[in-house]
């Protein structure tokens, strides 16, 4: 009976054993795998399939189209933010997030009809799943402009006289994204991002923008002074 007892008492302190014995081996390989993730250098990119829109002849919608839609579809010209910020049932506030980011936003507030808002969102996804499939790391768009107030225009036109007293900025319907700027996705997990060249994400956006296109979701403008297209939602 004492050796059953013995028996039993060594298979439980062997079982043990094996048991932390497992699970040491389990966390050193998690560590040393853990240690050559952080020290590779670098995540590179591997970029294939990456090539410009014609700009000129792909973006070129008229004003008059858009402005027709926006006056349409949009709300009327608002006064200040105060009066944006009332118009809750017809505008949305964008908010910086993982798909883009708010650049400055001098003469503009960044609220939306919500078709437009869903719209800006569909291209920051298009644009992340874009990236991915053409080998380029994480980066994040820029949101330029948004909705212009009537105080925002008459400050504009103080600064520069071209501006347009009558814009689709005023009706919630357009945005403009920058597409020589990206904020940069630092890291995945501790280990840095290699730059993705500018050109290679101007080249991205262009071709997502294009496929909304052309599939009637927008108008889209190429706007070379500004560095930036000029994008308005159609329904």
């Amino acid at each position: 009976m004492k050796l059953k007892r013995k028996t039993k008492f060594w298979l439980v302190i062997s079982a043990i054993l094996a048991l932390i014995l497992g699970l040491l081996v389990t966390w050193t390989v998690h560590k040393v795998k853990d240690w050559r993730w952080h020290h590779a250098g670098p995540i590179e990119n591997h970029p294939v399939r990456i090539y410009d829109v014609d700009f000129r002849r792909e973006f070129n919608d008229l004003n008059e189209a858009q402005l027709a839609v926006a006056q349409a579809i949009g709300v009327p010209p608002v006064k200040d933010r105060d009066e944006a910020e009332r118009m809750k049932k017809r505008l949305v506030e964008i908010k910086e997030n993982d798909l883009y980011s708010l650049g400055g936003l001098s003469h503009s507030i960044p609220f939306l009809i919500p078709s437009a808002a869903d719209l800006l969102d569909r291209i920051g996804r298009n644009f992340q799943d874009s990236l991915v499939s053409k080998g380029l790391n994480p980066n994040k768009l820029v949101v330029s402009s948004v909705l212009r107030t009537q105080e925002d225009v008459r400050k504009l036109r103080q600064e520069n006289l071209n501006a347009a007293e009558v814009s689709t900025h005023s009706y919630g319907t357009t945005f403009d994204l920058a597409y020589w700027r990206y904020v940069k996705v630092p890291e995945l997990r501790g280990r840095a991002y290699a730059d993705v060249p500018p050109e290679y994400l101007r080249a991205t956006l262009s071709q997502v923008l294009r496929d909304l296109h052309n599939e009637g979701a927008c108008y889209v403008k190429y706007e070379k002074q500004q560095s930036c297209f000029h994008i308005t939602v159609r329904k």
